[in-house]
């Protein structure tokens, strides 16, 4: 691992690492498969999780912190789609799809996790949640 996750929450070093296997299955399904289309979608998705987590690890206020996870949250939820989407019309074989899928899946349940504990921490009034 670089410095870019050196140090850093394991969210964010399991979102890089999610993000270097994405990249390995794009450069697969350009080259191999010649899927140009679907391919990229799922890379900027990919590949935006873990941008917008290091986006939040710099963040300027709470708030700030939990917006920048809500739009990690979304795209890991877009690559999940791309990633059904690629197996479902057999891009991609299922080994390789349950291997991203159970990663992608981890960082969905620790995402919902952390913006649901900042939440009930620092914006709960009178059981309101989504301030």
């Amino acid at each position: 691992m670089n410095n870019v996750v050196k140090n850093e929450s394991i969210i964010a070093t399991k979102a890089y690492s999610f993000a270097l296997g994405i990249i390995t299955l794009y450069k697969y399904l350009v080259t191999e498969k010649k899927e140009f289309v679907l391919s990229k979608q799922l890379l900027r998705s990919g590949t935006s999780i873990g941008a917008n987590i290091n986006e939040a690890l710099s963040a300027q206020s709470k708030r700030d912190f939990v917006h920048k996870l809500s739009i990690s949250l979304k795209e890991a939820r877009e690559t999940s789609y791309w990633l059904n989407l690629l197996k479902d019309s057999e891009y991609i074989k299922q080994e390789s799809f349950t291997n991203l899928s159970n990663k992608c899946n981890e960082i969905l349940k620790i995402l919902s996790s952390i913006i649901l504990t900042t939440k009930q921490k620092y914006f709960t009034t009178k059981g309101n949640i989504n301030s």
